[in-house]
């Protein structure tokens, strides 16, 4: 396996008390292969990634548990210096905000051609003609030209592009995507999505694909693992999923999604709202929301039931989900 994370758990200490974060996250992604992290905001999607990263703000974050095995080596054994070197070269990630991760007095040329003169020793004017080639192959109009351009002189669309181009510099062999078609209209989106997947099957890298929109993953994805509280709570392959969801949040989130056979009728919201990282109910801390919960829910935490192959949920009523 590529990315092999194993029981990985991330604390923040803050004024009011430790807030759990991250609690025994276990995921794995193939080479050529996209898996989608999908979860309400605080779940734990980003704070899982910038672990695996090694860019997690510490203090007040810290990690105090698992592994991060990534093409064997577990990353968190490794010195800072290491993990520079494993960074960008090898792993990447593309952030949500490209406006906010874009340095806005650099000229996108120079961002994408500093990959280059830093990981490969390349000249300042080779480094500039790689920026030109990315840009063309990310599919920006007019390269050659707009490599001298600043960020804010780019739409957000191209902005994105961009920043997959700078993820896509040095060919890693795997890529986090954190909600990377945010705030794009769902024309943009579409083509972001489509750009990664076919970046995906060209460089046959590993895809982490980490958002909160259902739909945006339907046709990229090969699996999905479904975060709630710092934990998940379900994953599957993405037909079977979508099929017959095993857990109540994730067929909460389905039903949310707007669909054309419903037209006219109220649209669906999962009840409540995400439990505090810093007082995470007791038992399934998905049980003060969830329709299905009894006694033991409030009780006793779930755990990852083997429900099919390749399935896991952790929902003591998993069978009574999958009926629907």
């Amino acid at each position: 396996m590529l990315l092999d994370v194993r029981d990985l758990r991330v604390e923040f200490h803050t004024r009011d008390g430790v807030a759990h974060a991250v609690n025994g996250v276990t995921c794995g992604v193939d080479a050529g292969e996209t898996l989608a992290v999908l979860g309400e905001s605080g779940s734990g999607k980003s704070v899982t990634a910038q672990a695996v990263m090694g860019i997690l703000d510490t203090p007040p974050g810290r990690i105090t548990g698992g592994e991060v095995l990534f093409r064997g080596r577990d990353l968190l054994k490794l010195g800072e210096g290491e993990r520079r070197r494993v960074r960008g070269a090898e792993l990447a990630m593309i952030f949500q905000d490209a406006l906010s991760s874009l340095n806005p007095v650099l000229t996108v040329g120079d961002q994408l051609g500093e990959m280059f003169t830093v990981h490969r020793g390349m000249s300042r004017r080779d480094a500039r003609a790689k920026a030109v080639e990315l840009m063309d192959r990310v599919r920006i109009p007019a390269a050659r030209r707009r490599v001298r351009d600043y960020p804010h002189q780019f739409s957000g669309g191209m902005r994105q592009r961009i920043m997959i181009a700078m993820a896509m510099a040095l060919e890693p062999a795997l890529i986090i995507a954190d909600e990377p078609t945010t705030a794009l209209d769902v024309t943009v989106q579409a083509q972001v999505m489509d750009l990664l997947a076919e970046l995906r099957r060209e460089y046959r890298m590993g895809l982490v694909l980490i958002t909160h929109d259902l739909g945006v993953v339907a046709d990229v994805a090969d699996k999905i693992a479904v975060m709630y509280a710092g934990r998940i709570v379900e994953s599957a392959p993405v037909r079977d999923l979508y099929r017959a969801p095993a857990h109540p949040y994730t067929r909460g989130l389905l039903d949310s999604i707007p669909r054309l056979d419903r037209k006219g009728r109220e649209l669906y919201a999962v009840r409540g709202l995400p439990p505090s990282l810093l007082d995470i109910p007791s038992g399934c801390s998905f049980h003060p929301r969830c329709p299905l919960a009894r006694d033991v829910c409030r009780t006793d935490v779930p755990p990852l039931y083997e429900v099919g192959r390749g399935r896991e949920s952790a929902c003591h009523f998993w069978r009574e989900c999958l009926r629907g």
